[in-house]
Parts: C-alpha cells; structure tokens; sequence
C-alpha cells in the first residue's frame, strides 16, 4: 500500500499576493509547518486572474521561497478558490422511502443528496462543494445519520457553493505551469474557517469574515454547518485607491501611507499628527492630517460591513450572531475596521488567528495567512479520508462524508 505524502501544501492565490505553506505530518497526527513563501500578485484583479503570466510568476517565486525554507520540493497543493464570480445557495431535496417497511437506506440518501445537487445552474457554472446541513426525516430534522429510521420521505438541505468553470480552469492552469499538481480546488472561507473557528462558535452562529485585497469573502456558520457564504468585490486595495484618488498620490505612496498610518474609526485618533505626502509625478510633498486619512477610510470601512449586514439580513441572519464575528485576511489589519464590525453587528469581534498547527507557528500568526493554513488542515483531514475509503468497505457515512466534503470532520 502507498504511504502518504509526508508533506501538504496550501497555496492562497489572492488579488494582491500568493502565499504558500508547507507542512509536514507530526508523529501525532497533526501538520507542523515547516516553509512560507509570499510573493506579491500583479495578475489578479478582485480575486479572478487577468494576467496567467504574472501569476504564474508570482506562484513560482512563493513556491520557491517555501521549498528553500522547508528544503523539500513541493508537486501537488491544496488551492484556494474566491473571487466575485464564486456564488452560493442552499438547495433542499425530497425523496420518498423506497422500501416498503418504510426504512431509510443508503440508496435513499444517496438520492436525496444527488437531487439536491441538481440545482438548476447557468451552463458555465460548476459546484464547488455541496455540504449538507442536516436531513429531515418526515418532520424531524437536524439529523445527521438517517439510516435505518423509519419514515415515508426523506429531506436534505444542501449548502452549494458554485464557480465560474472557465475562470476555475484558469486557476488550475497557472498552477499547473508552475509546476504543481492541484488535488483540490477549496473555496477559501470554508478552509480559513478550519484554522480560526471554534467548534462552539459554529454551533452558536459565527460570521467569519476574510478581507482579501481586491474581494471580502464570508461565510456564517450556525449549528455546526455553514449556512450562507458570499463575495463582495470591495477588499483592501479598494480603501489604497480611495487614498491614492482622493490625496493624489501614487498606490504605492498610498498603501504605505495606509500600512503605516490608516486608521477608519475617528475616535481611535489621539491627536491631530501630520503625514507626509508624495505627490502624482514627481511633485512637491506635503503634509496632511492623519485624521484626513481616516475620513477617507472610514466610509468605506463602513460601506463594506454595511452591504455584509444587509445581505445577511435579507437572508434572515441578521440577528443571529450569538457566536459574534471573526475577521481575517491580511485587510483585516486595518485599524479601526474591530471597531466598527463590533458597533454595525452588535456583536463581539475577534480577530481569527491561524490555531490547530505546529512548527513555525510563529512565523504565520497573522491573519494573512488563515487561509492557507486552513487549507492545511483541510488536506490533513482530506487525504485521510481517502486512506480510509482504500482500507475500507463502502459505507453510508463514507459517502455522505464524501458528498460534505471534509467540514464536518474539522469542527
């Protein structure tokens, strides 16, 4: 029987870098990093890839500077999947129980699960993901295991989670000219909920939100499942452009201004200290208050959370967080952003740190890295389940847990 791969790569294709990990398998079961690599991504633009070279480029660069690190050759990663075109819904199904003495089979979850799945989908859309949320049987719900109870119909509700198959292939392809193998495609909110969420808080109602650079991605998790996912296309180079339109100053002189000085909550400005400010074309410099850049940020900080407590309002989340708010993502960082998360949710915020990996934990506590080290955790549990279905019978469960992908197994 083949051995496993010692090593597991997550790779995080984001608007403004990549970056990569590599882990290796402990002695107890766990991943313990052992390389980073990040390299800044000119070839995407609000998360979907406009230019294959560059981000072909930037994935070499980010690949090589893990591999020096751990001192191993990569071949084959988990990749993470955002951008604005990714689209979720929840799809339900209803069976009738075949056997006449009324008992639920494999058979009948199977067909269950395969018509929930047949969601009526654009022809250039693909599923992602399907993860069920719970079968009901007859009106019985939150059921996890429905085989061998009695009933005359059977329901599940589906949460699928779906892409644009052109741009999928494109990402799949600049991977691949890099010189690695993709086993899976992982939409990035479900794997960064891997490595920042607590299993109370899933159960509870927690809305995990990860501020990349060109799109916000979230998700609300409630009773151990993920309920509603989205993607916005506002991120964090959108708050640099506002600084760089309204101050007219390069994106560079922009995101350094932002990096080291932004602020978007007024009132966590102590005193009136001035910036210094490059001018467009080789201008004279000048100074502007600092709380001048705060009146710039705020209102988008507040716009971006704004649209994410409508949307899940409208999607009868709104007030529902009990498990509060997580936020992630290298935009994340920003100053003030806690703040106001905590004043529009009503809700405590936290800010969701890589947990559940060891090694050069040190080098990745951060929110720029929760996604690729959730997508760690999610090949850990991935390619178990994998040895587990060479080594086993087929069961039910296995294929249920095949349809859930791996989420449950991580709570």
């Amino acid at each position: 029987m083949a051995r496993p791969d010692p090593y597991l790569v997550g790779i995080d294709v984001g608007s403004s870098k990549v970056g990569v990990l590599i882990g290796q398998r402990g002695d107890a079961g766990g991943v313990e990093v052992v390389g980073k690599g990040l390299a800044p991504n000119r070839g995407t633009r609000r998360g979907n890839i406009v230019n294959v070279e560059q981000t072909v480029d930037a994935l070499k660069q980010a690949a090589e500077e893990a591999e020096v690190m751990a001192g191993v050759e990569i071949s084959r990663a988990y990749v993470g999947i955002a951008g604005s075109d990714v689209r979720s819904i929840n799809s339900r199904a209803i069976v009738s129980v075949s056997r006449r003495d009324r008992e639920i089979t494999r058979q009948d979850v199977k067909r269950a699960l395969d018509a929930a799945q047949a969601a009526a989908l654009p022809a250039d859309r693909e599923v992602l993901h399907a993860v069920p949320q719970e079968f009901v049987v007859d009106d019985q719900g939150g059921i996890n295991e429905p085989v061998g109870m009695l009933a005359s119909r059977l329901e599940v509700a589906v949460h699928l989670v779906t892409g644009n198959g052109a741009r999928t292939k494109t990402l799949q392809t600049c991977v691949n000219r890099a010189g690695i193998e993709v086993v899976e495609l992982v939409f990035e909110p479900l794997a960064t909920a891997t490595a920042v969420l607590t299993p109370d808080e899933r159960e509870l109602s927690v809305l995990l939100i990860d501020v990349g650079g060109g799109g916000t991605e979230y998700s609300l998790f409630a009773e151990g499942a993920v309920q509603h996912s989205a993607v916005l296309p506002i991120g964090a180079s959108h708050f640099t452009s506002d600084l760089a339109m309204v101050l007219r100053t390069p994106f560079a002189e922009a995101e350094r201004l932002k990096t080291r000085y932004g602020c978007c909550l007024e009132s966590l400005i102590d005193e009136d200290q001035g910036v210094t400010v490059t001018a467009v074309a080789g201008g004279p410099k000048r100074l502007v208050p600092r709380r001048q850049l705060c009146e710039i940020l705020q209102p988008r900080a507040e716009e971006l959370l704004t649209l994410i407590r409508d949307d899940l309002a409208r999607n009868g989340w709104d007030d529902a967080l009990r498990g509060g708010v997580v936020l992630t993502g290298g935009g994340a960082k920003l100053d003030g952003l806690l703040e106001i998360a905590q004043q529009l949710f009503g809700a405590t915020v936290r800010y969701g740190m890589p947990r559940g990996l060891g090694g050069l934990v040190d080098v990745i506590n951060s929110p720029t890295w929760a996604s690729a080290s959730g997508l760690l955790l999610y090949g850990l549990v991935a390619e178990e389940h994998r040895g587990r279905a060479r080594r086993q019978p087929f069961t039910v469960k296995r294929m249920i847990d095949k349809v859930r992908g791996v989420f449950s197994d991580l709570l």
